[in-house]
């Protein structure tokens, strides 16, 4: 019986040990950041032929990389607000993956902004005061905004990390007609985006914009790809930027 007792007594040493020793590497495990999001966190035409995985020059690893993070890029190039909130509801490895993140990126509704845009200039027929007339309704039929809501609700559902959601750059060359309809457009939808995340923020906390419109400015010529809308390299670099910035008011 001492023999089974002097046993028990070392197994249970070994165990509280290994458990100790357990316990110590997480608390130095690197920390996590989940990219969420459309084409952008993607890294989409950065390269020959990158549609079989994320590239990695897309701004998420890059944020990870200066910050000493382990990196899950779980953008999909063409999403818009439906279908990143059927993945947060149903998709359970998308879910899990969530629930994990110690920190979370946001990148959402470009695509209903650009089939907004796309509506408006078939509606108007080349008419300008049309175009914006049909361009701000489109925005409003699009319900963006709530379904941007939705999302971020849905996130706060499964995780409590702080959420980085990027606002909307300029995606189109100072030459191209349509900057000027970005100019004029883009600042009332990301003051919108702002008020979102003031209100949000009364119910859940730690969830803050990255700039990524005045991070862009007017040099669409070395941040987007040439007959592109996509961030260039640089580009992605910029919005990698921007991102750790907003994310360092968390880590202090």
């Amino acid at each position: 019986m001492r023999t089974l007792f002097k046993s028990f007594t070392l197994l249970l040493i070994i165990t509280l040990l290994s458990a100790t020793t357990a316990f110590a590497k997480d608390d130095h495990a690197k920390k996590s950041l989940v990219s969420l999001g459309d084409s952008i966190p993607y890294g989409y035409n950065l390269g020959n032929n990158n549609n079989a995985s994320p590239s990695k020059h897309a701004f998420p690893y890059l944020i990870g990389e200066d910050a000493d993070m382990r990196v899950r890029n779980l953008a999909v190039s063409g999403w818009t607000t439906d279908q990143m909130l059927s993945a947060l509801k149903h998709d359970q490895k998308y879910r899990q993956a969530v629930r994990h993140a110690d920190y979370v990126t946001l990148t959402i509704g470009n695509n209903d902004l650009l089939q907004a845009l796309a509506k408006a200039g078939e509606l108007s027929e080349g008419d300008q005061n049309l175009f914006l007339y049909h361009l701000n309704d489109q925005i409003e039929k699009s319900g963006v905004f709530g379904k941007i809501t939705a999302n971020i609700v849905q996130i706060r559902s499964l995780t409590d990390a702080p959420i980085v959601v990027y606002n909307v750059y300029n995606p189109f060359q100072v030459n191209d007609p349509l900057h000027q309809t970005g100019l004029f457009v883009l600042p009332g939808i990301n003051e919108q985006l702002d008020l979102l995340i003031a209100s949000l923020n009364f119910h859940y906390k730690n969830i803050a914009i990255a700039d990524a419109f005045n991070a862009f400015g007017t040099n669409q010529a070395q941040y987007v790809i040439a007959g592109d809308i996509h961030p260039t390299v640089d580009g992605q670099r910029k919005l990698a930027e921007v991102g750790l910035e907003t994310l360092n008011h968390f880590m202090k």
